[in-house]
């Protein structure tokens, strides 16, 4: 074979080897060519909710490609998509009354920090500044990107990025400091927004804090009328141990953005929950004051079946109850390395797993990072440590016995840290 013309993500092609070839998916597993499989303990980037190929949601695309396929949505419109937002508006937190849709996470937030902005503007007290929360990871879109922290993934394209206010990340112990920037921030009349990834922060290091926190935050936002926009790209579905982290804060954002696992992790496809009052701000006989906003899937009809298919599979199976088995088993197994030397700030928060290699050079760029990435593959374990940070985020269908494979296995990896190779 000649060498790929393919430009991977996220990969520096001068020093990894070659990645190994996927043939089939199924359940908890990836498996290679020469048939070796590998389980996935990271839901392949946090996508795969109940397991690879589900046989409802493959069904169901498999129905939707017999009568439909790209549908134009500015101007027209189709069952799966009507019947989605439908869904998507019953499980929600009350007062999300409105869906559009994208086709990714980066765009779920583009869309959202337009809205804020629009709505602001419409309403005749334009707003221009966003409060983002230090270490947050919102995509790599121009916009998103200029929401996260600014880092070695965006360093290249600052002559591009807007500025943001940022409030300290919630550190245990120091909650207060950062609902005390907050406070300040919002006494600017210019803040529009506020957007948090809420519970755990992701690409930023797998940081988390408590909902008491995200609660506080939502109070000072409504005390200012400054929007609330809750990305939820990756802490939905059950990811958090609820089916939207901010359910654990009893909060409802003004917006809020999935992706991820809204298909099940089948299909690309986005949503921007938003309020009435933000959809009222753009509703009007002046055209000028219209969501200008699109991409040219939006609402993909197969994307939508898929996932109708996977809401299907939350109503009708014990989702909800293996969501709860596999939070405890998580907390149970990590457990073994909060007194491990090796090892700091071992952490859960429902299905999600996470724990810091100590390292003399710790960060992203971490010289262990693949390293480590290059040992657990070795061992038939997809594992993508964020630097020195590893982390366990598999599918809802993973069993105790794999988990312990896992673990065993991050046990063995601790060498790595003192390996200068």
């Amino acid at each position: 074979m000649s060498r790929s013309a393919v430009w991977h993500p996220f990969t520096q092609h001068a020093t990894e080897p070659v990645p190994p070839m996927i043939a089939r998916t199924e359940g908890a597993y990836v498996v290679t060519l020469d048939g070796k499989r590998i389980l996935d303990a990271i839901s392949s980037w946090w996508v795969i909710t109940h397991g690879h190929r589900h046989p409802k949601i493959v069904e169901a695309i498999r129905d939707a490609t017999e009568t439909l396929d790209q549908v134009i949505f500015a101007g027209l419109s189709h069952e799966p998509a009507e019947r989605l937002a439908s869904a998507l508006v019953d499980m929600t937190p009350a007062g999300l009354d409105w869906v559009f849709y994208s086709d990714s996470g980066s765009t779920s937030v583009e869309v959202a920090l337009k809205m804020a902005l629009g709505f602001h503007r419409n309403n005749g007290a334009p707003r221009s500044r966003i409060v983002v929360m230090e270490h947050s990871y919102h995509g790599d879109t121009i916009g998103t990107m200029s929401v996260g922290a600014r880092g070695v993934f965006n360093a290249a394209y600052e002559p591009l990025l807007f500025e943001v206010d940022t409030i300290p990340f919630p550190a245990a112990g120091q909650e207060q400091r950062t609902l005390d920037a907050f406070e300040r921030l919002t006494r600017d009349a210019k803040v529009a927004a506020l957007i948090v990834e809420p519970l755990v922060l992701g690409a930023g290091g797998m940081l988390m804090y408590p909902a008491s926190v995200l609660a506080e935050l939502k109070l000072i936002a409504e005390r200012s009328d400054t929007l609330f926009i809750a990305d939820e790209v990756m802490t939905g579905w059950g990811r958090t141990g609820t089916m939207f982290a901010c359910e654990q804060a009893g909060i409802a954002p003004d917006i809020l953005c999935t992706s991820k696992g809204l298909t099940g992790g089948s299909l690309p496809l986005a949503a921007t929950l938003a309020t009435d009052a933000i959809f009222r701000a753009h509703y009007s006989n002046d055209r000028a004051r219209t969501f200008f906003h699109s991409s040219s899937y939006t609402a993909n009809p197969i994307a939508c079946a898929a996932a109708l298919a996977n809401v299907a599979i939350w109503n009708s199976e014990p989702v909800a109850a293996r969501v709860a088995a596999l939070s405890r088993v998580q907390a149970q197994k990590v457990a073994r390395f909060k007194k491990d030397p090796r090892f700091e700030n071992v952490r859960t928060t429902g299905t999600i797993a996470a724990l810091d290699l100590r390292v003399g050079n710790a960060g992203y760029l971490a010289a262990v990072g693949p390293r480590l990435r290059a040992f657990f593959l070795e061992r038939g374990l997809l594992v993508r440590p964020l630097g020195n940070v590893i982390y366990v985020l598999p599918p809802y269908c993973v069993t105790s016995s794999e988990l312990d494979r896992l673990y065993d296995a991050i046990d063995e990896a601790a060498g790595l840290a003192g390996d200068k190779r």
